[in-house]
């Protein structure tokens, strides 16, 4: 019997926590589920080293997901930090830019990860693209936006004649809401995980360890997520 490609996802793996939660998004719905993620000279390298450390935590505490979790794919994107000036990609402090934007936008890369990702399930086979853009929790970023996923899943398919849909569960959520989605998808053993596996400061800080991970405690990142730790434990903010 052929398999449905209908149950099949490929998601967007960085390492950090959105996409973490959303693997686990992914591995409680679909039969199939692989990742892929991209080295693009990101200042955070380390997140890359973190993705092996969760995928295989995750096939050894829950076995219900271990059955479902495929192959992954690490694609070398070094080109983004070559043709990019941004607090991601080099070592600048993390400012506001003239046009608004935070520095730490890295032009075109959600568009370029999400084309990358469609010739991948394109060879493979599957049909969901699952990624953790937000559109409630974000720095400003254009390609985190709704419209722009609903642009790029339209030009994903007239491109590749493919019907690709591409799921982004934490679009209307905040860092709150993504920390209760973890606790329901696989309760404290996942909540556990993502405080002491998965990585999200933007300088690539994991000597500190504060109760909702590892981080630097003061880059946008890092205190996002803090604040959603503790607005999510019901703590003050």
């Amino acid at each position: 019997m052929s398999e449905d490609k209908s149950s099949s996802a490929l998601v967007l793996f960085s390492g950090g926590q959105d996409s973490t939660t959303c693997l686990a998004w992914a591995l409680d719905r679909f039969a199939k589920v692989e990742t892929i993620g991209f080295a693009y000279g990101q200042r955070h390298a380390i997140e890359l080293d973190q993705r092996q450390i969760l995928r295989a935590a995750l096939l050894k505490n829950f076995p219900a997901w271990a059955e479902k979790l495929g192959e992954d794919h690490l694609l070398s994107l070094d080109v983004l930090a070559a043709i990019s000036q941004s607090a991601l990609t080099s070592e600048m402090a993390i400012a506001m830019d003239a046009d608004g934007l935070p520095n730490t936008f890295v032009p075109g890369r959600n568009l370029i990860f999400l084309t990358f990702a469609g010739a991948v399930a394109y060879r493979r086979g599957l049909k969901h693209i699952i990624g953790g853009m937000c559109e409630t929790d974000f720095s400003g970023y254009p390609d985190c936006r709704d419209d722009t996923i609903k642009a790029m899943q339209l030009a994903l398919n007239l491109g590749m004649d493919r019907r690709f849909i591409l799921d982004t569960p934490l679009m209307w959520l905040d860092k709150a809401d993504t920390w209760r989605l973890a606790d329901t998808l696989g309760g404290q053993k996942l909540t556990d995980l993502i405080i002491e596996e998965t990585h999200t400061c933007y300088l690539g800080e994991r000597g500190s360890r504060h109760a909702w991970g590892y981080g630097c405690g003061t880059c946008p990142a890092c205190d996002l997520r803090a604040k959603g730790y503790a607005a999510w434990r019901g703590e003050p903010v």
